[in-house]
């Protein structure tokens, strides 16, 4: 399988599948025949569940680590939408979302299928969705659609622990609801005008609690974890405030821009 890579200038570029992650572990391994299955069969029923939802947008969710000591459920989450087939029929639902190039501070934005984006050996072969109100839909759906548009607040450098308010780096989810952001004002859109537009629609981001020697253990052993782009006042007191999907979906719900989530798990 293959995945398309998003830029300005490139409409498309193939993959290899192990070469980017993000919301789950970067070991390198080929998916055995169950992991194959169990992930095209969560696909198939997610589908099902979108197209019964009626929407042309989710907020799409997987599960690939297991953070539950920060309490949170979810890993990673993009924008599923619907796509006509070439023939203007045959609608399939595509993924848009930004993954980490694995052993590197680097990522980009990529087009995958349902398949592809539950392919990998999740944590928990769970999905989770947030339909967001029309208005949302009616205007994220064409930045989805447009190659330099999705990828217009993409910020190369990565740290899955990037501090929210913050432009040094960019994690998976953070590009996500910065996006959305920028799709609900007019004008060219910017990191710092979409940062604005969250904190005035209520986002409120997660505080994990990180310890000294945690901190400094992940820096030393991955290139994509930095914690120098967060204030030293609430580095220091081991609160790390990052974007998550958890966060994300309490947002949406709250603030009125989503309906509630919706799971759906594999027994």
């Amino acid at each position: 399988m293959k995945h398309t890579l998003i830029a300005a200038a490139v409409a498309a570029a193939a993959l290899t599948t192990p070469a980017a992650h993000a919301g789950r572990s970067c070991e390198s391994k080929k998916p055995g025949a169950q992991t194959i299955e169990r992930g095209l069969v969560l696909a198939e029923r997610t589908a099902a569940a979108l197209d019964a939802s009626g929407a042309d947008v989710v907020v799409l969710a997987r599960a690939g680590q297991d953070l539950s000591k920060y309490g949170l459920r979810y890993s990673h989450l993009g924008f599923a939408y619907k796509q006509l087939g070439p023939d203007g029929r045959g609608a399939v639902w595509r993924v848009a979302h930004k993954l980490n190039h694995c052993g590197t501070a680097d990522s980009a934005v990529y087009r995958q299928g349902l398949g592809e984006f539950f392919l990998d050996d999740l944590w928990r072969y769970e999905a989770a969705w947030v339909v967001p109100s029309r208005e949302v839909q009616q205007k994220l759906l064409p930045v989805l659609q447009d190659n330099g548009r999705v990828a217009a607040l993409h910020h190369k450098p990565y740290s899955i622990v990037s501090y929210a308010w913050g432009q040094r780096y960019q994690q998976s989810n953070q590009w996500a609801i910065e996006t959305l952001a920028g799709a609900m004002q007019p004008g060219v859109p910017s990191r710092g005008g979409s940062q604005a537009w969250l904190r005035n629609a209520g986002y409120e981001p997660s505080t994990l609690k990180l310890g000294p020697l945690t901190r400094l253990g992940a820096r030393a052993s991955a290139a994509n974890i930095a914690f120098d782009d967060h204030p030293s006042e609430k580095r220091f007191s081991d609160r790390i405030e990052t974007v998550t999907v958890d966060s994300v979906f309490q947002w949406l719900q709250r603030s009125g821009l989503g309906a509630a989530p919706v799971s759906m798990r594999l027994n």
